[in-house]
């Protein structure tokens, strides 16, 4: 498999960013508490300096930046949504400020061809995550643009892992050059389904380790590039029952997802890599949810159960919108409150006209104590630093 070596130039971005600490006091440098004072006694300096060490001390990072937010806001940064088109992204950015856009198969082609994506980033005040689902194979967003790159599975039979960075890298590199800022990739599931089942050749292999060597191969590559890559679909979607596009789907009890499904993300969870959720019910752990919405689900992941690193970083559903396994019980705003309670960190979906009343929703649903102001300071804070708004 020859690898691409013509890479598009990478477009200058200027972005709106927001350090850590008080603006006064230049990020995380000691408060200075002298320098406009009067001279005084040594011992009201020492008191006045222990004061503002104290102050500073007990500041917690971001603290600045979410005084800045209303709660409206602070909300719309933890919704990632799909756009027809730099028109639509423009307008929702905009008007409410929202934390990611994602580019899908329906954004019209000119967003990307033409170089839209910073003007649309421009207008946010913070930086704009900007989403895509780009594996290879048949599902590839870029293709057209820059050549196919081949399935996951054709990847692990035909390709080394040094000859997978290199292709990750420089599609890692296609993609920056769009303004593209996270890909939801690599594909993580182990599985021996046939090719054109659900998940089939969109896993490297039906082997743990061989999909942990070439998935990680894959994120570094990304990585590298300087976009951040998403794990998905925890915990295991490469044994399930069903197509959570069409309707239900339960994996494997968690004992078994355990011993296979679970095996990649041990090695490959990190602080530089987001997490996706599946819609799986997981027997043992999910109790009836699919896992997107599941607090127990998030819990393994954020603590280690799984049997690798506590994870502290972005966490997002799978689409909530346009797959069965979801909307054939939630609608979208009583799917985004419930990924939110579960402890989820961006609600994905794939149309902007439900924002301002799914906004709504969770206002109210902070007033009324379901979602608690300090997880959403913590999960913007999440958000933010993965986009690069936090350097604490």
């Amino acid at each position: 498999m020859r690898i691409r070596h013509t890479v598009a130039a990478v477009l200058a971005v200027a972005l709106t960013t927001a350090g850590c600490g008080s603006s006064d006091s230049g990020g995380d440098d000691p408060v200075e508490t002298t320098s406009s004072l009067a001279p005084a006694s040594s011992t009201t300096t020492t008191a006045t300096t222990t004061e503002a060490t104290a102050a500073a001390t007990s500041a917690t990072c971001g603290d600045d930046l979410l005084a800045r937010l209303t709660l409206r806001q602070k909300l719309a940064q933890l919704l990632n949504v799909g756009v027809t088109g730099a028109a639509d992204a423009q307008a929702i950015v905009e008007s409410e400020q929202i934390g990611g856009i994602f580019i899908g198969s329906w954004t019209d082609a000119s967003m990307l061809t033409d170089g839209l994506v910073p003007q649309v980033a421009a207008q946010s005040a913070l930086p704009l995550m900007v989403t895509i689902d780009e594996e290879g194979g048949r599902v590839s967003r870029v293709g057209d643009l820059f050549g196919p790159d081949p399935s996951a599975r054709v990847t692990a039979q035909t390709m080394t892992v040094d000859e997978t960075y290199r292709m990750a890298f420089e599609r890692g590199q296609e993609l920056k050059s769009l303004g593209i800022t996270v890909d939801f990739a690599p594909d993580v599931d182990v599985s021996s389904q046939p090719d054109d089942s659900v998940i089939g050749d969109r896993s490297f292999s039906d082997d743990p380790e061989v999909v942990t060597q070439y998935a990680g191969a894959y994120a570094r590559g990304l990585i590298d590039a300087g976009i951040m890559p998403v794990l998905k679909h925890f915990p295991g979607h490469g044994s399930a029952s069903g197509d959570s596009h069409t309707g239900a789907v339960t994996t494997p009890p968690i004992e078994q997802l355990q011993q296979s499904d679970l095996v990649p993300y041990r090695s490959l969870v990190s602080p530089e890599v987001g997490v996706m959720l599946g819609h799986l019910d997981v027997p043992g752990l999910t109790g009836g949810l699919p896992a997107s919405i599941s607090p127990a689900a998030v819990d393994l992941l954020r603590s280690g159960a799984y049997g690798g690193p506590a994870f502290g970083g972005v966490i997002f559903t799978d689409d909530l919108s346009g797959m069965r396994a979801i909307t054939d019980t939630y609608g979208i705003t009583e799917a985004v409150e419930a990924a939110m309670v579960a402890g989820v960190n961006q609600a994905l979906w794939l149309t902007t006209d439900e924002v301002p009343a799914v906004l709504d929703h969770l206002e109210q649903v902070v007033a009324e104590g379901t979602l608690s102001p300090e997880w959403v300071d913590e999960s913007v804070r999440t958000v933010t630093r993965a986009k690069g708004a936090l350097d604490c």
